[in-house]
C-alpha cells in the first residue's frame, strides 16, 4: 500500500471553497435545540441555497437578495395586472363604439369619446410642448352652470382647445366646458365632426342658454376673429367685445360669469401680415403671413413653443338682478365692460410676472 501524501497544515496552496447542505447551514445557523431562527437569519440560509453562495457570504447582502426576490414577485404582478386591466378597457371601448352602446347627447357631445381619446390626443401638447400652468381653477362652482369669458388669440384658436384641457384635468370635481365657436368651425368636414364630439357647439344665445340652463360649463371668446387675427404689434389688447349677447345670455340662465386670462398664445403664430386678397378667394376672415409661414411650408404651421399660463378669475354673480335686467342695455354695457377690465388688468399683471416667452 502507498503511503499517503501528507500536506503540511502551513500549505499555502489555494483550496476550493466548501460547501455546506441545507441541513448542515441550519445547523450551523442554529446550533442550540429549539431556538428560533431570526428573520435575518432565515434569508440568509434561503439565498445561499437559491445560488449556492459560498460559506463566507455576508448575512445582510443575503438577507438583502432573498427580500428583492421575495418583493420582485408582488410587483411583476402588479404591473402585469394593471396592463391587463388597460387592455381590457381599451378592448371593451371598442367594443362599445363598434356596437353602438355609447350616449351622445342632442348637440353631438360624446363625452366618452373626449375623455378616452380626445384629451389624451390634446394632453401632450398642453403638458409638454406648452406646459400649461392654471390657476384660480376654484373659481369655477363645482355644480351648476357657469359661463366662462376669455381672451381669444393666436391665429389658430389654440387656446379654447387647451382652455378645455384645463378645465378637463384641474378641476376637483371633474367639470367639462362647452365652447361656443364660430360658424367657420362647423363648415369644415373633418372638423366639424370632431368639435361637436369634444362638445362644442354654434356661437349663439339659443345654444348656450339652453347648456347653461342644463348645468353646464361653457366657454365664449368675445373677441371673435377680431382676437385671433389681430397683428403681433396688438398682442394682449383686448379687442371690442361685440354687443354684449354673453352678459345677455348669464343674466337669463342666472349663472356667474368667470373671466378667464390666457397668456402664451399670443407668440405661437407672430402674425406680421394678413394677405387679405387670397384670404377672399379662401373664405376664411384673414390669411396670416409669419416669420416661418408660408416661407417653410407645412414645417412653418407648427407653433412656437410657448409658456402659457392660464388663470380664472373671480366670479361675478348675476342671479340677484330681476328678469327684466337681461334687456337693460345699460346693465349689459356696464357687466361687459367690467369683465373685459377685469380679463385686461390680469394680463397685464401675469406679462409683469413672466420671466420668460419661453420658459
Amino acid at each position: 500500500m502507498a503511503d499517503a501524501k501528507v500536506i503540511p497544515f502551513d500549505d499555502d496552496r489555494p483550496r476550493p471553497p466548501r460547501r455546506r447542505s441545507a441541513a448542515a447551514r441550519d445547523t450551523a445557523v442554529s446550533p442550540l435545540p429549539g431556538r428560533q431562527r431570526t428573520p435575518l437569519e432565515v434569508a440568509q440560509t434561503a439565498s445561499e441555497t437559491a445560488s449556492g453562495a459560498p460559506e463566507g457570504r455576508g448575512g445582510a447582502e443575503g438577507a438583502q437578495e432573498a427580500q428583492g426576490a421575495a418583493g420582485a414577485a408582488p410587483g411583476a404582478e402588479s404591473a402585469r395586472s394593471g396592463w391587463e386591466r388597460r387592455l381590457a378597457g381599451g378592448l371593451a371601448f371598442l367594443r362599445r363604439r363598434v356596437t353602438g352602446e355609447y350616449d351622445v347627447d342632442e348637440f353631438g357631445y360624446d363625452e366618452e369619446l373626449t375623455d378616452q381619446v380626445l384629451m389624451s390626443l390634446l394632453r401632450p401638447m398642453y403638458e409638454k410642448y406648452f406646459r400649461v400652468e392654471v390657476k384660480g381653477i376654484e373659481n369655477i362652482p363645482a355644480k351648476g352652470g357657469a359661463l366662462v369669458v376669455a381672451n381669444h388669440s393666436g391665429t389658430l384658436p389654440l387656446d379654447g382647445l387647451m382652455m378645455q384641457v384645463a378645465v378637463h384635468d384641474n378641476h376637483p370635481a371633474g367639470r367639462h366646458l362647452r365652447l361656443l365657436a364660430a360658424d367657420l368651425v362647423f363648415m369644415l368636414p373633418v372638423v366639424n365632426e370632431l368639435a361637436r364630439k369634444a362638445g362644442h357647439t354654434l356661437a349663439c344665445a339659443e345654444d348656450a342658454e339652453r347648456l347653461l340652463s342644463r348645468g353646464e360649463i361653457v366657454g365664449v371668446m368675445p373677441e371673435g376673429f377680431k382676437g385671433i387675427g389681430k397683428p403681433f404689434g396688438e398682442r394682449y389688447k383686448l379687442q371690442r367685445f361685440g354687443r354684449g349677447g354673453f352678459v345677455s345670455t348669464a343674466l337669463r340662465a342666472g349663472v356667474p360669469i368667470v373671466p378667464c386670462s390666457i397668456v402664451g398664445a399670443e407668440e405661437i403664430y407672430p402674425m406680421i401680415g394678413n394677405a387679405k386678397t387670397l384670404a377672399r378667394i379662401l373664405g376664411f376672415p384673414y390669411f396670416p403671413i409669419t416669420p416661418t409661414f408660408p416661407w417653410l411650408g407645412p414645417l412653418g404651421a407648427l407653433p412656437l413653443p410657448t409658456k402659457w399660463t392660464i388663470q380664472f378669475g373671480e366670479p361675478i354673480p348675476t342671479d340677484g338682478y330681476p328678469a327684466e335686467a337681461a334687456e337693460d342695455p345699460m346693465l349689459m354695457f356696464n357687466l361687459t365692460d367690467q369683465v373685459r377690465e377685469q380679463i385686461q388688468h390680469t394680463l397685464y399683471k401675469l406679462l409683469v410676472q413672466r420671466r420668460s416667452v419661453f420658459f
